[in-house]
């Protein structure tokens, strides 16, 4: 049993996090990363030139989507930037985007995250010293002076943590300038998004529990010395590529679309005849009920492009969602074919296949499922589908595996647990799908364990 001191000190810690520490990685723990082939290849594409410039490794720094509507993006741990849904929608072109994810990646290279535990840690040092004074004062009786002593030590703390956070960010703002001259890339995105955000920041402060200018906090003084930086580099009036441009405003549209369905009728209506309105609005009415309506933006999109993969995605999207899972196979194919076999583009394919209930197309639905979760296996959904193909089959032992796959993403270690030990009873051992179900149940019995410890200590 801990001391009401320690318990105080260790709340106090948490508050620190909490109030200015980066978004914690709850958020994709808890299962609400949006995932989309279109949308992760531009962040790709965005990224990539920035990335290179900060001397980082392409194939080890991701940028995610969150499914959240505050304005904010962070870094949690490891190499992973995570970009919450309301940024990319209050992003009005695709350098502001770029800006973001330049300084979020001077967090990722100066290991922010790591550091930032570190001046937590500090802080709550400082608070614990003087909560164990305030305590043994008030202890003695003298109660208005042990109080005095435990507001001070905690001012003391969030001062140093402050002063801590705010050297991280003018570190990440000097980074980005670097990662942007160093891609050629014009700072203005950067520098634009900031003062739209200051323009913004009374309301973001009352209404916003975890918005960019908390996580971030902005000042006349730090915007002052960006925008001097950025205007002496040779790329400050170079434009943003029209086509990467382009790129973002589609992603941009369909994730309104998504998202926010009434938003998105509001934002494109109907007299708005571009490709990102009809995309907007073809999301928008797949998710409002109204399938015709959808099928029509759709095929409005593929009269501009025939043979664009993710035109055809939606509309084998639009076809399988809405109970028509044979008319949905043409267009798949095709995107799956054209857009270079990309996993959660072949994991939709498989799953028509699947819906179909024709035995006929279950071969061709396991091998394309196989080839999915080979390429990216972190997609509950695709494992889902291929336990679904072995279970048909009678393979009891890879549908298990198939399940533990799944829960093992989803973060249930207890039935991932269960389904890895009963797909090792009936894989031949030492086997790769064996060593895969044994590494799943280790896991599981490390995070179960760990759950059980923390349950314990509070």
């Amino acid at each position: 049993m801990k001391s009401p001191v320690a318990r105080f000190a260790r709340l106090l810690m948490v508050a620190l996090l909490f109030t200015f520490g980066p978004a914690r990685p709850a958020a994709a723990e808890d299962g609400s990363i949006l995932r989309d082939s279109e949308t992760e290849l531009l962040f790709r594409d965005v990224s990539r030139p920035l990335i290179k410039a900060a001397g980082l490794d392409p194939n080890s720094v991701k940028v995610v989507l969150l499914n959240d509507p505050e304005i904010n993006a962070f870094v949690a741990t490891g190499q992973t930037v995570y970009i919450q849904t309301g940024l990319l929608v209050a992003a009005d072109d695709v350098g502001q985007l770029q800006g973001v994810i330049a300084h979020e990646l001077g967090h990722v290279a100066g290991g922010h995250s790591i550091r930032l535990q570190e001046g937590a840690k500090a802080a709550t040092g400082i608070s614990l010293a003087t909560l164990v004074l305030g305590a043994l004062a008030l202890a003695a009786g003298a109660g208005d002076a042990g109080m005095a002593i435990m507001m001070a030590g905690q001012q003391a703390a969030m001062s140093k943590f402050l002063a801590f956070t705010r050297s991280q960010e003018a570190t990440a703002d000097a980074a980005a300038v670097k990662y942007l001259h160093g891609a050629g890339l014009s700072g203005k995105g950067m520098l634009d998004f900031f003062n739209k955000l200051q323009n913004q920041e009374y309301r973001l402060a009352i209404y916003a529990k975890d918005s960019y200018d908390r996580t971030h906090p902005l000042s006349s003084e730090r915007v002052q010395a960006l925008q001097q930086a950025f205007q002496s580099d040779p790329a400050w009036g170079k434009p943003v590529d029209p086509k990467l441009e382009a790129r973002f405003e589609r992603v941009k549209a369909k994730l309104i679309g998504f998202v926010d369905p009434k938003l998105a009728t509001q934002k494109y209506p109907e007299s708005n005849q571009t490709v990102p309105a009809h995309y907007a609005r073809a999301y928008a009415y797949h998710l409002g009920g109204y399938p015709d309506k959808a099928n029509s933006e759709a095929d409005a999109l593929l009269a501009t492009d025939p043979h664009d993969p993710f035109f055809l995605e939606l509309k084998g999207q639009i076809l399988l969602e809405g109970g028509k899972p044979k008319e949905a196979i043409p267009p798949l194919r095709e995107a799956v074919q054209r857009s270079g076999e990309m996993p959660l583009i072949a994991a939709m394919l498989g799953h028509a296949l699947v819906a179909t209930e024709d035995p006929k197309n279950f071969a061709e639905a396991k091998q394309i499922l196989k080839v999915a979760v080979n390429r990216d296996n972190q997609d509950p959904f695709a494992w889902y589908q291929l336990g679904v193909i072995y279970d048909r089959e009678g393979d009891d032992a890879r549908a298990a595996l198939a399940t533990a796959e799944r829960k093992n993403l989803e973060d249930d270690p207890k039935l991932a647990l269960a389904s890895a030990e009963l797909a090792m009873k009936g894989i031949p051992p030492n086997t790769p799908d064996w060593l895969r179900a044994q590494d799943i149940a280790m896991v599981s019995k490390a995070q179960l364990a760990n759950k059980k410890d923390r349950k314990e200590r509070d």
